[in-house]
């Protein structure tokens, strides 16, 4: 990976600095490191903004057991914990130690760029530490340029992005787990000595079973939302990463995020540089909350392909349809999602395939021409249909993946990741393309291309990927296997940056298996995710939650489905999954031509309020009022940048008998002095008894907003103007 260039920074400071402090900073955070006599560079404070140059009194004392709060630890000299560089030399050699070189600071745009660059003065390895500070944001995404500086090839065995050390009594770490339809399960726990590594092999469902995400709260024994120092972690990565934890004997906790180094030893020849994935840093006091908001305000403007644009309210056919369906099916449907007020319909999966015909997840993946026994008209048909009524119009690909029953997997069979001579393992009878393949990358951004050109209306690409990598292993890369799983993910960016360089304006979402991709690397391409296959929406209130944590709700696709829902079984009230699902991009998963004229006259009315609200729900800070967890109630509400509209959502996860008297909701993030206009949505008759009225901000802060909310899956929406 080229290195980081800052010519077209402005320069601010360039030199060998014979001052010992260098500081990173935004509005109201400081990260200072201090260059020791012995060249070494330490961190000595991440939080709080301070006043760096007072750190220059404070004594350079090496702990007893060589730790240290190094900037970037290498295998080698006094350290004794886990490295972020570990090395090995053609003679065989494991030792480093990185020494002080020089720093520059550059100004781009809305960020300030420190750059480090560290030197090992016996084999010439360079490090260059690049901090990148967005102010207005309280951001830092950090990343090191890793330069063979020698004559010999060297091999990198770790290689992390970012080392952060902090300092407290108690360590909190907040972090999700999760299988198929259960992603996002969120999990705290207090750290003791040693180590705690979050981690993932599964490369292409990188976030299936974890996410390369946390939050770190300082001090305290409980995640608040509201008080308290919290730090916010976030590898941007669409592979297998790795995030370690440890606690030394001394009390301090070293953070080391980045590329998962198994069966991944990277050679560098010399002269070679490796850059790593930028790893994204926030720290508030405000708790949870303000770490999230800090994230969420940094995607909007900087970490997200489409920068939080409003995406269409659509109409997905899976679960209406799934693979049973022709032309008439699929002209239906699109006749109700237009008459539903709606603005696109998706065509998912089943679309394609005629030697191997998709008809189940059996076969014609890899085979990506029109199935003409079931659509004989084409795409192009469907499409212009679509748009004929008002709508655009989106289509299913899963292009990394191909079943054996397929004519590319007959024609190349060498395109598909194997371990010559062992099994090779299906998962939803499909086997994995080997992306690290330039042949392969041609194919799939071919697959993208050409079902671009099967239409000029198409509008929206959902790109699916439903299984993990097994028994690795690619036939391009011949002996240096160790290349793999960086190079699929390298190879999956360099497609993606070709589609995006040609198709700028399509809108794609990020699906795998449901949640199993949802991670800033990816960000950067996608214009939204499918935050879980799990539709049931009190399953989801949990995964959306803690999904919110580092995600904004702009980028979290939310489906209404049927009842009893596909997936859990459980059955829901249909405003109940409107509210829910309208917590970020709403969209339908059902056949319509299965609701009643009532249910359809409500779909339109909760579609035609989305429509009212959702740039808040876009654009807007996001408090959550309380967790969900072991909680009879649960409320968000988001609040436009200037504070002038708000939109609340409440919800009863759990009968209370004293429900029906009003459950008090301290609402955030409005203007105490401003008065607000309340309006309850999609309702006759409004379940608190101040609808329709004006209160000041502080009022509504103060626990006086009380819905009746007596059952459960009971839910209000509410819309708050100032006037």
């Amino acid at each position: 990976m080229a290195a980081l260039s800052l010519l077209s920074f402005t320069t601010l400071y360039a030199k060998k600095d014979e001052s010992r402090i260098i500081s990173v900073e935004t509005s109201s955070s400081s990260l200072v490191f201090s260059v020791r006599e012995n060249g070494a560079v330490h961190q000595l404070h991440y939080g709080a903004k301070v006043d760096a140059s007072e750190f220059a009194a404070v004594p350079m004392v090496e702990g007893r057991y060589g730790n240290g709060a190094q900037a970037y630890p290498a295998t080698g000299g006094r350290y004794l914990g886990e490295p972020a560089l570990h090395l090995r030399y053609s003679d065989g050699n494991h030792n480093t130690e990185l020494v002080y070189d020089s720093h520059e600071v550059a100004r781009r745009g809305g960020s300030v760029t420190t750059s480090i660059l560290l030197k090992d003065p016996v084999t010439g390895m360079r490090v260059r530490l690049v901090y990148e500070a967005y102010p207005e944001e309280d951001v830092i995404v950090s990343h090191a340029e890793i330069e063979n500086g020698g004559r010999k090839k060297v091999e990198l065995l770790n290689f992390a992005s970012s080392a952060l050390t902090l300092r407290s009594d108690k360590y909190l770490l907040t972090h999700v787990h999760g299988v198929w339809a259960q992603e996002m399960q969120l999990e705290s726990e207090l750290l003791g000595h040693d180590m705690k590594v979050i981690e993932t092999r599964r490369q292409t469902q990188s976030t299936q079973c974890n996410n390369p995400s946390f939050l770190m709260s300082l001090g305290t024994s409980e995640l608040d939302e509201d008080n308290g120092e919290v730090i916010a972690g976030a590898l941007c990565w669409t592979g297998n990463f790795r995030l370690s934890f440890e606690r030394d004997v001394e009390g301090r906790l070293t953070i080391l995020s980045g590329i998962n180094p198994f069966a991944s030893t990277y050679p560098l020849m010399a002269g070679e540089s490796f850059r790593t994935p930028d790893m994204i840093w926030s720290w508030s006091d405000c708790g949870a909350g303000g770490v999230s908001r800090n994230l969420h305000r940094w995607a909007r403007k900087y970490g997200i392909y489409s920068h939080g644009r409003i995406n269409p309210i659509l109409l997905n056919s899976w679960e209406g349809a799934y693979f049973t369906f022709n032309t008439e099916t699929i002209i239906k449907m699109i006749d109700d999602a237009a008459s539903m007020g709606l603005e696109m319909f998706v065509l998912d999966d089943g679309w394609f395939g005629n030697n191997s015909p998709r008809n189940g997840d059996n076969a014609g993946l890899g085979d990506w021409q029109v199935n003409v026994s079931k659509l004989p008209e084409g795409i192009d048909y469907l499409a212009s249909h679509a748009h004929s009524k008002g709508l655009k119009f989106g289509i299913w690909i899963e292009p990394e993946m191909v079943n054996p029953d397929s004519d590319l997997a007959r024609a190349h069979p060498d395109w598909v990741v194997q371990s010559p001579g062992r099994n090779l393992y299906q998962e939803r009878n499909q086997w994995v393309l080997d992306l690290s393949n330039p042949a392969v990358q041609d194919f799939v951004f071919g697959v993208f291309d050409g079902v671009m050109k099967m239409s000029r209306n198409i509008d929206y690409v959902k790109w699916d990927c439903n299984r993990p990598v097994l028994s690795f292993g690619s036939p391009y890369l011949d002996k240096d296997q160790d290349r793999f799983f960086i190079g699929y993910t390298q190879g999956f960016y360099r497609v993606m940056e070709r589609i995006r360089a040609k198709y700028p304006d399509v809108i794609v979402q990020c699906c795998s298996s449901g949640g199993a991709r949802i991670d800033y690397g990816a960000l950067r391409y996608f214009d939204e995710v499918w935050t879980s296959d799990d539709t049931d929406a009190y399953e989801r209130i949990f995964m959306q939650y803690a999904t919110s944590l580092i995600y904004p709700a702009c980028v979290m696709g939310d489906h209404v489905s049927t009842v009893p829902n596909h997936q859990s079984r459980n059955v829901t009230p249909l405003k109940f999954r409107f509210d829910v699902a309208c917590q970020g991009r709403l969209g339908l998963e059902l056949q319509p031509k299965y609701l009643s004229d009532a249910e359809k006259a409500l779909v339109n009315r909760c579609v035609e309020s989305y429509r009212g609200y959702r740039d808040i729900v876009f654009g807007g800070d996001m408090y959550r009022l309380n967790p969900p967890y072991g909680s009879d109630f649960y409320g968000l509400v988001y609040v436009s940048p200037d504070k002038s509209r708000a939109v609340v959502f409440t919800y009863c996860l759990r009968f209370n008998g004293m429900a029906g008297e009003g459950h008090s909701f301290r609402l955030k993030g409005l203007d105490p002095q401003r008065r607000y206009k309340v309006t309850e949505q999609n309702v006759d008759r409004s379940c608190w008894w101040g609808n329709g009225q004006t209160f000041t901000g502080a009022f509504l802060s103060s626990g006086a907003f009380n819905p009746s909310l007596p059952s459960l899956y009971s839910s209000a929406v509410f819309l708050l103007e100032a006037e």
